[in-house]
């Protein structure tokens, strides 16, 4: 976007943009003038006017310069990654018939995308441009604003800076990190993902067949004769209609389930692992929604599902980019929003859980084709001295482990029964098993991918004991 600078608004302003060249010119010309009338020397008295009148000329000149300068900024690209780097593209016009004098360009930003860049620019013909341009990176997550713009214009003496600045900003995004997760079965889904489900109504039988008229190009084999013969035009079988699969990505935001801040804590693992499925799976051709704690569905209204398209990725990413922390204690305005239908796979990131949210948890799993939770220790992310968060959970109905090996060596532990030491964390994980979800527990430093596949193992015993 571009834009002209505004000019400071009147002459005192502009002396307050004298240099220390100025400022000392100035005073050493008055202290010339003075010496001259008490020592009546003429000739020192027109040295101390000169100097002390130079730098109020060179103050007028600068005032009084009309550069018509556009501007404009070019984010490359406008949405990135955290802990990526994008780049800023600055661009000066000179609109004006008048050369411009020495420019320096400065644009301002955030402390936490780095330094604020400076550049000089030399004489701008008319009619000319000039084209720089600086990178910015940040390791958090959010919506970072760029700019205004700053001009400041100098005289050839150096003797009067003056600022003038731009009316526009750009909006850098920076957005969670996405991992590339592997194409695995989960419980719930369809045969081949989302891509394959499709509901005929031809098979609803001949009397509830729902017909359109005939269009030019359609197989006369479809043509539904009951109906051509009811309206008196003829009238074909609808075609197939798709029936996309369904996934909900459950965050959970609250301020009491997440201990730490930063990169690497487990909230930001959360909100990243979150834009990682939500992506994956809508590559995969699921429509897919963002639900939190508070009831807050994305990107459809009244819990509506979005589509496979980038334009809901990008709804879905630009949405984990500034969620925070919520003051809310419970799931259970998330809880009635899944209660509206068939939920289809429901994945969960989840935070430290009592027994009574394990309990609103654990009967959301009634509502989805398949569930499978993400649980952090947030403790143990914040201390980074504990790899096994959950070492003695068993998993539900005595079934195996995340790791997927007998003797329970992995992420979650044994199969072995639980003690009277379990702490609630560990009761809560047991009590989600127990209604049906598959449990990951992350230890500090996990990687999404891994645990992915993890999950694609508790689907596979699951169906093999359900068929023996």
């Amino acid at each position: 976007m571009s834009t002209d600078p505004q000019a400071a608004g009147g002459f005192r302003t502009a002396l307050s943009g004298l240099t220390t060249r100025g400022r000392s010119f100035f005073a050493a010309g008055v202290a010339a003038a003075i010496c001259a009338y008490v020592l009546g020397q003429p000739d020192l008295l027109r040295v101390g006017l000169l100097l002390a009148v130079l730098p109020l000329v060179c103050v007028a000149v600068l005032y009084r310069t009309r550069y018509r300068v556009a501007g404009s900024r070019r984010l490359a690209p406008s949405r990135v990654p955290a802990m990526s780097e994008a780049r800023v593209h600055l661009r000066v016009d000179n609109v004006s018939r008048i050369p411009t004098g020495l420019l320096m360009l400065q644009d301002r930003v955030p402390y936490v995308l780095g330094p604020r860049p400076r550049f000089v620019l030399d004489r701008v013909e008319p009619g000319g441009h000039r084209e720089v341009s600086y990178r910015v990176r940040s390791d958090l997550r959010g919506r970072y604003p760029l700019g205004p713009l700053q001009l400041r214009l100098t005289d050839p003496f150096g003797m009067c800076e003056l600022t003038r600045s731009f009316s526009a900003f750009d909006t850098l995004t920076v957005v969670p990190r996405v991992e590339p997760l592997p194409a695995v079965r989960l419980a719930g889904e369809a045969s081949g993902y989302g891509d394959s489900r499709t509901r005929s109504l031809s098979l609803a039988g001949e009397d509830d067949a729902i017909p359109r008229g005939y269009r030019h190009g359609d197989d006369l084999r479809r043509v539904h004769w009951r109906s051509t013969a009811k309206y008196g035009e003829l009238m074909v079988r609808r075609e197939e209609q798709p029936h996309k699969a369904r996934c909900t990505v459950l965050v959970d935001t609250r301020r009491l389930a997440f201990y730490g801040a930063g990169p690497d804590s487990a909230f930001e693992w959360a909100v990243s692992g979150a834009a990682s499925v939500s992506t994956h799976m809508l590559e995969r051709g699921y429509s897919v929604r963002l639900l939190t704690d508070t009831g807050s569905s994305v990107p459809g209204p009244e819990g509506g599902f979005g589509g496979d398209s980038s334009d809901t990725a990008g709804v879905l990413l630009d949405t984990l980019a500034v969620v925070e922390h919520s003051d809310g204690g419970g799931f259970s305005r998330a809880h009635d929003v899944l209660r509206v239908g068939s939920e289809g796979l429901l994945v969960a990131f989840l935070g430290d859980l009592d027994e009574e949210q394990a309990t609103i948890v654990g009967r959301m799993r009634q509502r989805a084709g398949g569930a499978v939770a993400f649980v952090l220790d947030s403790s143990a992310w914040a201390s980074r001295d504990a790899v096994d968060p959950y070492p003695e959970v068993p998993a539900a109905g005595g079934g195996p482990a995340a790791s997927g090996s007998p003797g329970g060596s992995g992420v979650n532990g044994g199969d072995g029964p639980g003690t009277a030491a379990d702490t609630g964390a560990r009761r809560a994980v047991r009590m989600l098993r127990e209604a049906g979800w598959a449990v990951l527990p992350v230890p500090p430093g996990e990687g999404l991918p891994s645990l992915w596949q993890l999950a694609d193992r508790y689907r596979s015993r699951e169906e093999a004991g359900a068929s023996s």
